[in-house]
Formats: structure tokens, C-alpha cells, sequence
């Protein structure tokens, strides 16, 4: 565990998977060096998980071409698959195995030295929370608790780049803060691609975003920058007393764009950074009873909706 892990990197070009007359993946460009924990983003059916299932082997490309930890993984997939952890959306157990019989079993397939592999289980296990749970049958583990065990045997042999696909489905709240904690630990000094629905978990987790769309990548950068190239900036949320409607006052302000009346007396505006105190001044020159006036960032949910075409 001490040992610093070498760079690592997800390269494609012109990466493409057909499904009859369905391209699930469309000729992506990915270039990925840097550690850390990197989100892949999209709406269903976007090609998330079929990039990472080639990504990994476990699923044949159509054309194109794509180099883990600078390995080829089609000319060249042992090499890929020791050096990559993957937990798929559903984790790959056998439930008729006890959990502590499984990762051993995990460990041997993944090649970690046979003196090595009893200190291994039980420190993976104690990683994600199934202390105690060695002689527990499989088949009879939550959701959650499978999920749990995917994530362990994904980390078995120390990667050096993780791909997990919906890490903490099933979790309650406390689990998905004590995964994501694991998840933020594990990127310090290796690559991890973590494909989520939960946006919140992408901001808190990931530097660096990637979103795609109709199998092609549409987004790749910071939640700032993608939203500068998205144009999707913050807003001033504007709530004052009574039921007039101020919309057309308030779209004559030079530094407002746009204005949205979300109910009786409350606005949603976007406009330039002098916003706020031009907005400030028209209530009380025009003596509105002002009873909030709050800016709010902009939020990785704007940038998704501004990017992602319905």
C-alpha cells in the first residue's frame, strides 16, 4: 500500500460500438493522465457504461482503438485487466459463496501472492465496511452490502486504475458518505472514472468532468469551465412581498439577461456580476419589500441541463 503507483492514463481514438442499428458509442476521443477521481456523466443511454465495458475488455469494440495504462486492450488484455479494478453496475458475486470465501477467490484470480492474500481480505473488507461479515452468505446480502463487496474485490490488487460504474447504488446516506470517502482516498494516487447519477456526488468527488451524449462526448473540463463553454451561469434568486408581477421591470434593467417568475414574488434572474446591486437599487428606488436577494454558483445540474440536448 505504500508503494507510489506509476502514472496512469485511458487513451482512445475513434472509439465506436454498434449495436445493430444502435451507435451506443460514436468515434470518441478520450485522453485521461492525471490521478484523481473523474466523473462520466450523462443522460440513459448515453454510453456510459458500454465506454467502460470496453474500456475493461469485457466488451468487444466495433472500431477504433483504446490504450489503458498504455497497454492495448485489444492486443494486449492481461496486461490491461491486472492493472484495472472494475466494479460494473451489478457486482459480479456468486451467491452461493460466503463473502470472505469470494474475495479469496478474487484475490487468486487477480494474482495476489498467495501469503499475502488473508492480509489483503482483511484489509479490503475493513476499507469498505464489511468487518465481520466473512461467513456471511452472499445470496443473503442487501443491495447495499453487495455493492460492497463489488467495490472489495475491485481493490484487491491494488490497481492502478479504478472504473466503477455506480459505486454506491443501494447505499443509505451514512454508506454512500463513507464510500465516497473511500472513493476521494483511492484518487489520491491513482486513476479513478467514476460513472454516477448523482450529481452531488460528482461535485464533491471529481476535478475533472466528463459528459456524454448520444454516445459522443459533449463536456470535458471543470464544472467552471463547462460552464463557460456552456453558458451556464449563476443566478440571484429575488423574493419580495406582494403579487404584482415585476417580470417586465425587472427585464428593463441593463444588467439582467434573463428573468423567471417562479411565484408570487419570487424571481430566478441571470445577468452580469453588477446584477446584485442593480437589483439592490431598483427595490428601493422603486420601494419593493425586499425579502431576500441571493446569489447562487453555478451548479453542476445547470451545466448538465445546458449541454445535454432532451
Amino acid at each position: 500500500a505504500g508503494v507510489r503507483l506509476a502514472p496512469v492514463r485511458i487513451q482512445t481514438r475513434q472509439l465506436t460500438r454498434v449495436f445493430g442499428a444502435v451507435q451506443a458509442v460514436d468515434h470518441l476521443d478520450l485522453q485521461i493522465e492525471q490521478a484523481g477521481v473523474v466523473g462520466l456523466l450523462g443522460p440513459n443511454g448515453a454510453g456510459k457504461t458500454t465506454t467502460m465495458k470496453m474500456l475493461t475488455g469485457e466488451l468487444p469494440m466495433t472500431s477504433g482503438r483504446a490504450l489503458v495504462c498504455g497497454y492495448d486492450v485489444l492486443e494486449q488484455p492481461l496486461q490491461v485487466k491486472s492493472r484495472v479494478g472494475y466494479l460494473p453496475e451489478k457486482p459480479p458475486i456468486y451467491p452461493a459463496l460466503r463473502v470472505g470465501e469470494f474475495l479469496r477467490f478474487a484475490a487468486d484470480l487477480r494474482g495476489v501472492p498467495i501469503g499475502r492474500v488473508a492480509s489483503r481480505v482483511g484489509e479490503v473488507m475493513e476499507q469498505v465496511g464489511l468487518t465481520g461479515w466473512e461467513r456471511r452468505n452472499l445470496g443473503g446480502l442487501s443491495k447495499g452490502y453487495r455493492q460492497r463487496v463489488g467495490l472489495a474485490q475491485a481493490i484487491l490488487h491494488l490497481p492502478e486504475l479504478l472504473i466503477l460504474d455506480e459505486p454506491t447504488s443501494g447505499l443509505d446516506p451514512a454508506q454512500q458518505a463513507q464510500i465516497r470517502a473511500l472513493i476521494a482516498s483511492l484518487g489520491e494516487r491513482r486513476l479513478v472514472l467514476l460513472s454516477t447519477h448523482k450529481l452531488v456526488e460528482v461535485s464533491h468527488l471529481c476535478e475533472r468532468v466528463l459528459l456524454m451524449n448520444h454516445g459522443q462526448l459533449v463536456g470535458d473540463g471543470t464544472v467552471q469551465t463547462l460552464a463557460e463553454e456552456a453558458g451556464a451561469h449563476g443566478w440571484v434568486e429575488l423574493r419580495v412581498l406582494g403579487d404584482e408581477d415585476l417580470s417586465a421591470q425587472l427585464s428593463a434593467c441593463s444588467e439582467v439577461e434573463s428573468v423567471r417568475r417562479l411565484a408570487s414574488g419570487r424571481y430566478r434572474l441571470t445577468g452580469s456580476p453588477l446584477l446584485v446591486s442593480a437589483i439592490a437599487e431598483m427595490s428601493t428606488a422603486n420601494h419593493w419589500s425586499l425579502q431576500a436577494l441571493a446569489p447562487h454558483a453555478t451548479s453542476l445540474d445547470d451545466v448538465f441541463r445546458a449541454l445535454v440536448a432532451p
